[in-house]
């Protein structure tokens, strides 16, 4: 898989992929990552990103140009169909994020990445390169440079090879469509509060049954949208 990002502040990314499972992957040759200077892809002499708002109003916009013209040279640097290609714009007016998603783009051969900034992203960037909007929250950032980070980390997690233990991303919340089971670890005890004995019992059919029923359970108390329930 490759990943491209297209960003105004490069330098953000220059550690955060050296790490754990992303900088294992990256070693293992799972996946190529390049992170792009939006500015390279300006035609004026100022590399000007963003302009102020048509119609008025606080901030700035990001140019439409520069965008388009970053994610046509990304496209073309490489030989993937269209159709094994995703092309995410990180947006607080995005569909929320959730683990379906990321499967999805897990799949693809190329991602392309654009962390949006300021007020937003002029949508004439949308409309001609059909980007999917994407957000992570409701809530917002100062730019898109994080949920690009978040993004990443959680399609490489789904990449075969990329975790020690093939069974742990498919054991992870929301993978089920439910919350993960609580996990326990030593000491067995620790100021009065104990692991539960089925998980020191060694029978391993009533371990999954307890943590089946307690993942359903904690997924009712805590999430119980994840069930249809209201």
């Amino acid at each position: 898989m490759r990943i491209d990002i297209v960003t105004i502040f490069p330098e953000i990314f220059k550690s955060v992929f050296e790490f754990g499972i992303i900088r294992r992957a990256r070693e293992a040759s799972l996946l190529s990552i390049g992170v792009h200077d939006l500015r390279d892809y300006c035609q004026d002499r100022h590399r000007s990103t963003d302009d102020a708002p048509y119609g008025g109003g606080p901030g700035m916009v990001m140019k439409v140009e520069p965008l388009v013209t970053a994610v046509e040279a990304l496209s073309s640097s490489v030989d993937i169909e269209s159709e094994k290609r995703r092309l995410l714009l990180l947006s607080a007016r995005g569909k929320p994020l959730e683990q379906h998603h990321v499967r999805e783009y897990s799949r693809a051969e190329q991602v392309i990445l654009v962390a949006g900034r300021y007020e937003g992203v002029d949508e004439r960037f949308v409309e001609a390169t059909k980007a999917e909007e994407v957000s992570i929250g409701d809530y917002v950032l100062s730019g898109g440079e994080i949920p690009v980070m978040v993004i990443v980390d959680a399609i490489i997690r789904l990449l075969p090879g990329a975790l020690s233990d093939s069974d742990s991303a498919e054991q992870d919340s929301f993978s089920r469509g439910i919350l993960d089971y609580p996990h326990y670890t030593r000491p067995a005890k620790y100021r009065g509060l104990e692991v539960p004995d089925v998980l020191l019992s060694g029978n391993h059919n009533a371990v999954q049954e307890w943590r089946e029923k307690r993942a359903l359970n904690d997924t009712k108390v805590r999430r119980p949208e994840l069930l249809g329930v209201k």
